[in-house]
C-alpha cells in the first residue's frame, strides 16, 4: 500500500517544528555544516544507518565540511509523507553529536 502524501498545510505544520529544513522542488531539504570532512563523512555514514534502518533514503550530498539532505516518498509519487518527517527528526536528533550547526 502506498503512503499518502501530505497536504501543503500539514507539510507547513510540521516544518516549523524542524528549524533549518525547507520544502524545494517537492523535497523536504536541509544542509548541514560541520567542523571538518571526516566529521561530514562521519555524518553520512550515521545518516545511512537510519535510513537502513527505517527502509527510507533521501539523497545525501558529502562536501568538504557540509551534508546536504534531500527526500521525498517515491511510493507517493514523490510527494512528501510522514516518513519524509521521521527520517527528517531522526537525523537532527543525531546531527549535533557530529558537530553539525
Amino acid at each position: 500500500m502506498a503512503t499518502e502524501p501530505l497536504s501543503q498545510d500539514e507539510t507547513e505544520n510540521r516544518l516549523r517544528e524542524l528549524p533549518g529544513w525547507i520544502l524545494e522542488d517537492g523535497r523536504l531539504t536541509r544542509t548541514y555544516r560541520l567542523p571538518s570532512h571526516r566529521a561530514a563523512a562521519a555524518l553520512v555514514v550515521h545518516v545511512a544507518a537510519v535510513q537502513d534502518e527505517l527502509n527510507h533514503h533521501s539523497d545525501l550530498t558529502l562536501g568538504y565540511d557540509t551534508v546536504a539532505l534531500a527526500v521525498h516518498t517515491h511510493d507517493a509519487g514523490g510527494a512528501v509523507t510522514a516518513k519524509d518527517f521521521t527520517l527528517a527528526h531522526r537525523v537532527e536528533e543525531l546531527a549535533p553529536a557530529h558537530g553539525a550547526r
